[in-house]
């Protein structure tokens, strides 16, 4: 599974580096080094969504303080 995360300015600023450091830390405590790959990306084009995470073609809002959830409903839950 491929996640990408929007580290463009907008998404910069309403948190992405704290999104990706979330992410990752989750990958590694569940062990999926093997099954999901986290990568950056720049400007989606979707800035007022907030931080934006894709997953193939869909396109998720997240914050911070819901990155655990989304792991868990749309990364843990699919892999």
């Amino acid at each position: 599974m491929k996640v990408t995360v929007c580290i463009g300015s907008s998404c910069h600023l309403k948190g992405s580096r704290q999104v990706v450091e979330t992410l990752r830390r989750l990958i590694e405590e569940n062990h999926l080094e093997n099954k999901v790959e986290i990568s950056g990306t720049f400007c989606l084009g979707q800035c007022q969504k907030g931080v934006c995470v894709t997953i193939g073609d869909t396109v998720y809002s997240v914050t911070p303080e819901t990155t655990e959830d989304f792991f868990q409903t749309q990364i843990l839950s699919k892999v």
